[in-house]
């Protein structure tokens, strides 16, 4: 029997160091903003293996950014966590935080893209990652900015928006998109109301794309963040039902996209 224990613990040991979670902090520009992303792989996947673009919410890039990143790294993926706003730039307020992202999310998108294109850049530039299988994925603000980047043109096998923003202001751009599109919505969402969201899929419908949307039930903004409380009154809220289905959709939308 202590022969057996032994046994499994030496298993145990030989897998743990075998596979380690490898996260760095990365400065990138875009133009002659320095702009600081965080990379996460695994690394006992050998091989290149798809990328997949994390893009923030209003706040900025940080820990809840950070962990969804280690998520997809667990799952084979190389992540790189986006910083559209700056190194140095993460709002404390939510006025702050308003007002920066207004900044990006006004009449004019040009400048959310180039930051949301820089971050996919530098993403395609790993060793590990084969740039022909490259996603994005984003949160309220970064949903946002991940339909952005892919209404772009940018060289994506796919977008997925968690409850983010839907509109745009040039809904002709949707006919550039390369790659499918799948958004996860909050059916309570009051950020982004019923108008937008009929708008958003006019635009889809109108420029042929394969796109999906998925409705949670009960879900508001910000259903996938346990630091938005619980109270879907305020508008943004957690939601573990939501969350939970959300990501076993996109986990099956890269099974999908990613086949070779």
């Amino acid at each position: 029997m202590k022969r057996i224990l032994l046994g499994l613990m030496m298993v145990l040991v030989a897998t743990s160091a075998q596979a380690r979670l490898v996260t760095k902090t990365v400065e990138y520009r875009q133009g002659e903003t320095v702009l600081e992303g965080y990379l996460a792989y695994d690394d006992a996947v050998k091989g290149k293996r798809p990328g997949v673009l994390v893009i923030h919410e209003w706040k900025g890039l940080g820990p809840y950014e950070k962990a969804r990143a280690d998520q997809l790294a667990a799952l084979g993926y190389v992540a790189f966590a986006a910083d559209i706003y700056g190194k140095g730039v993460r709002p404390a307020t939510p006025e702050l935080a308003s007002a920066e992202a207004g900044k990006y999310r006004g009449a004019d998108r040009s400048l959310m893209r180039a930051r949301a294109a820089a971050g996919l850049e530098k993403l395609a530039s790993f060793n590990e990652v084969d740039p022909d299988r490259l996603a994005v994925i984003g949160y309220c603000f970064g949903g946002t900015a991940a339909l952005e980047l892919a209404r772009s043109g940018a060289k994506l096998k796919g977008a997925v928006s968690f409850h983010g923003g839907l509109d745009t202001p040039i809904p002709a751009d949707a006919l550039k998109i390369r790659g499918k599109v799948l958004v996860l919505h909050g059916a309570d969402d009051p950020h982004v109301p019923p108008a937008q969201v009929a708008s958003f899929q006019q635009e889809m419908r109108m420029a042929k794309v394969d796109w999906q949307m998925i409705y949670y039930g009960g879900a508001v903004h910000s259903f996938s963040n346990i630091n938005s409380g619980n109270d879907p009154s305020k508008g943004a809220a957690y939601n573990e039902k939501a969350d939970r289905r959300s990501w076993e959709a996109m986990k099956q939308f890269f099974v999908e996209i990613f086949a070779k």
